[in-house]
């Protein structure tokens, strides 16, 4: 079917087919329509998937795997394979390695992570480099099934360094999990198998939120309520006071964010943290929090609700955005070891109790002991596999590897976290530069994402009259279907977020720096022609 067609009520129609998907799924049919042209190149600015990757601890992990396959054939007698290393004399031989490969890449930054470990963190070295060396050779189940344990330790160091300041209030148990998104569909499983979230139950957002924050609970596995609690766009996306009052509701089981948020790439202000931690202790100490952040290491001195509320909180962190690892998938769920979910579980009533207490009785011998992070683990695997439950043991190496250039990078200056920042801060200046919009990066913005109002830039370059027929007489996504068709430009549907209808949200990371100038031109030019169509009819 040609979607180019001149009447314009037919391409209405077209495109009010495709406003129910999600942006993701509408963003594939996006690139279609900008790829049907020989003549242009496409920008394809829609996904977050940065072009950039951390390099030092990805050697390492390959010197790392080269060590291991050595211990490994060391401790076989047989030509056609190697056997699993053992611990006997391991530091002794890592060290001996390192010092013999001293000028090759990856190297150097494995002897810095050893030294760390043992005097950073008081990790015993055996222990360590055995784990690292059986792990990254993925020859057994991962044990424990949540996280390997000294991987785990350095994890949550990482986490507490760029979530908690440095300061976390206690320990979190951590489950190493496939990307933040089964994060997401594990704790959404898991809080409803427990009983903490119900069919009809009533949730808040923080929006606008990442799409799927929006779409899954009205799946007919969850069919909860959605309250939002709404950032608001002339506070440079900040949540206002009287928004977050609604938290203080006791018919809302949770409260669910992305802070960063998604799109608006914005991290909440520490007065509307202060203010949460402040409702949960006078108000709701029974409210159940999801944070969401990913983007948080892109925000100087960022700190998450772990942080200030970490009994009620769930933390998912993912490392893809600013390490360059989507296709690693490596995620991690924190929750503090003193929690108010399992509190929760252990006062429910006493039939819930029992189906709970056979739902996970082959796996331990006392299901109420069980923490709510455990049950996770069992179920992301229906339970009846938790015996092969767990991250592959090669991406919790690479997980670790990663969280170490995290720790090592801190101690040294964070050349590379303010090389990250530099990347996405200069893309967002020449993207307002070439729209023809003051450019002003506020210190709260991740600027991994920026969410454009083109109603908003519409009224402000033309006028009111002219934003009204813009907003009333298109379809809200008829601005990035002609972007993509005419200029080969695909953005997401900002609309698709919650973020205000006929939004564009610009991915800052996927593309080339001067990729940035040619989509705010783009932009600026697609309004003007739009402005000359309605000029007639005035």
């Amino acid at each position: 079917m040609n979607d180019k067609v001149s009447d314009p009520l037919r391409a209405r129609e077209r495109e009010r087919e495709y406003e129910s998907l999600s942006p993701f799924e509408l963003k594939n049919k996006l690139i279609e329509l900008a790829t049907d042209h020989q003549d242009r190149t496409m920008l394809n600015a829609g996904r977050g998937n940065p072009n950039w990757l951390a390099h030092e601890p990805r050697h390492a992990f390959c010197q790392l795997h080269l060590f291991a396959l050595a211990e490994a054939e060391r401790s076989s007698n047989h030509d056609s394979f190697a056997r699993s290393p053992t611990s006997d004399g391991i530091v002794e031989r890592f060290k001996q390695f390192l010092q013999s490969n001293g000028e090759s890449s990856g190297v150097p930054f494995l002897s810095k992570s050893l030294s760390y470990c043992e005097n950073q963190l008081g990790l015993d070295a055996q222990a360590l480099v055995f784990e690292l060396c059986d792990a990254i050779l993925g020859d057994h189940y991962p044990v424990p099934d949540r996280m390997l344990r000294q991987c785990e330790v350095i994890v949550h160091a990482y986490l507490d360094l760029e979530m908690c300041g440095g300061s976390a209030n206690g320990k979190f148990d951590l489950f190493a999990t496939e990307g933040g998104t089964a994060a997401m569909s594990y704790i959404f499983n898991s809080l409803k198998e427990n009983g903490l979230l119900n069919l009809g139950d009533k949730i808040a957002l923080g929006t606008p939120i990442f799409t799927p924050y929006l779409e899954i609970p009205h799946l007919n596995d969850y069919e909860l309520m959605e309250l939002e609690i709404a950032q608001s766009e002339d506070a440079d996306w900040q949540y206002p006071d009287e928004e977050l009052e609604k938290l203080k509701d006791p018919t809302i089981k949770a409260f669910f964010v992305v802070n960063p948020a998604n799109p608006s790439s914005v991290a909440m202000h520490p007065d509307s943290i202060a203010k949460i931690a402040n409702i949960i202790d006078h108000h709701r100490p029974d409210l159940l929090l999801l944070t969401d952040d990913v983007y948080g290491t892109f925000v100087e001195d960022f700190r998450s609700l772990a942080s200030a509320c970490p009994r009620n909180t769930i933390l998912v962190y993912s490392y893809s955005k600013y390490f360059g690892a989507t296709g690693w998938r490596l995620g991690v769920i924190g929750i503090h070891e003193d929690n108010v979910f399992d509190q929760k579980i252990a006062n429910l009533d006493d039939a819930i109790r029992d189906n709970l207490r056979e739902r996970y009785s082959t796996v331990v011998l006392d299901p109420d002991a069980m923490k709510l992070i455990d049950r996770m683990v069992a179920d992301s695997r229906t339970v009846a596999l938790n015996h092969t439950a767990g991250l592959s043991t090669p991406q919790q190496v690479m997980m670790t590897l990663f969280s170490l250039a995290g720790l090592l990078d801190a101690r040294s200056g964070s050349s590379y976290k303010h090389a990250m920042w530099d990347v996405v801060c200069n893309r967002y200046k020449r993207l307002f530069d070439a729209l023809g919009e003051p450019v002003e990066v506020n210190r709260y913005n991740a600027c991994y994402y920026v969410d454009i109002d083109i109603p908003r830039l519409a009224r402000s370059r033309y006028g009111d009259a002219f934003a009204n027929y813009l907003f009333n007489e298109h379809e809200h996504i008829d601005f990035v279907w002609r972007l993509a068709m005419e200029k080969s430009v695909v953005l997401m549907d900002g609309g698709g977020f919650d973020a205000p209808e006929m939004s564009v949200r610009v991915s800052l990371a996927n593309l080339e720096d001067e990729a940035y100038d040619k989509i705010g031109k783009s932009i600026s030019e697609l309004l003007a022609e739009y402005y000359e169509q309605w000029q007639p009819d005035k």
